[in-house]
């Protein structure tokens, strides 16, 4: 996997993570924390993008590694092992970490509509790997993180 191919692939990764936990699915937030204004909460999102991107890129690399493949040559079934053993983990992860921070009061809504697109999409690639490599398969909550205001987490 060429460079930008795995920037890309960090990139979803950090998406798909943030925006998991933004408030859908279970109730993770702690009800007795005051709710993060829209821009702590841009902030927050923001800074865990950006660490787990730097995980992410570390760890695909240690993946394909231990797992004896170059990423900039690998093969379609051993990029698909990558998503599933470092992506769809990392989904996992981030959402649990974002979740935590809470939507915002008043844009519960809004934050609800990324989450339903990113779970969409995550679910999609969960089941076929191979959609992580195409554009378009965060196409939607990705332009609806951007359009919310995030800037790392928005970006593919």
């Amino acid at each position: 996997m060429n460079r930008s191919l795995l920037t890309a692939l960090a990139a979803l990764v950090v998406l798909a993570a943030v925006i998991a936990g933004c408030g859908g699915g279970e109730d993770t937030t702690d009800s007795s924390t005051a709710a993060l204004s829209k821009a702590q909460f841009i902030k927050q999102g923001d800074a865990i993008c950006k660490k787990a991107n730097e995980e992410n890129e570390a760890e695909a690399e240690k993946f394909a590694k231990e797992n004896g493949f170059e990423l900039e040559t690998a093969r379609k079934i051993q990029l698909e092992e990558l998503v599933e053993g470092v992506l769809i983990p990392s989904l996992e992860q981030q959402a649990e970490e974002i979740g935590a921070l809470g939507a915002p009061e008043g844009d519960e809504e809004r934050v609800e509509a990324i989450v339903v697109a990113l779970e969409d999409a995550a679910g999609e690639i969960e089941d076929e790997p191979s959609l992580a490599f195409e554009s378009k398969a965060l196409e939607e909550p990705s332009k609806l993180a951007a359009s919310y205001g995030f800037q790392v987490c928005g970006e593919v």
